[in-house]
């Protein structure tokens, strides 16, 4: 298994996760490498919404690809997406965090998803910040 950040993911499990068009990149890292292991399951956390209010899960990545149909799972901060590459495809909610309804995740989401028969309630702790 490999945990990665991640800028974009694709609901075929596409993942961008190593440039921005337009800023300073000092490479991409051992990304591709991890991704590329045989037999690896990855798995990508990332917020669930960029800084400028886009998703950040959707159709097609508008960023450049690290790699295509890598992605086994995507946690954000607001849910848990498993990635189907054996079924119809696409993405099946798995977790979802307390108080959030499917309908407020969709209008959150960049593209379509299943839902699982019985999501479970995201478990998230709050971290104490220092004064």
């Amino acid at each position: 298994m490999t945990i990665l950040g991640g800028l974009q993911v694709s609901q075929n499990g596409d993942l961008a996760n190593w440039i921005i068009p337009g800023h300073i990149c000092k490479g991409m890292g051992g990304a591709m490498d991890l991704i590329s292991a045989p037999n690896v399951k990855v798995v990508v956390t990332l917020d669930h919404i960029a800084k400028d209010g886009s998703p950040k899960i959707l159709s097609e990545c508008s960023l450049p690809l690290t790699g295509k149909r890598v992605v086994d799972r995507i946690i954000t901060d607001l849910c848990v997406f498993d990635v189907d590459k054996n079924g119809d495809g696409g993405l099946v909610l798995v977790e979802i965090a307390a108080g959030l309804s499917i309908d407020d995740l969709r209008e959150r989401t960049g593209c379509d998803f299943k839902v699982a028969s019985d999501p479970l309630p995201l478990m998230l702790e709050e971290i104490e910040k220092e004064p």
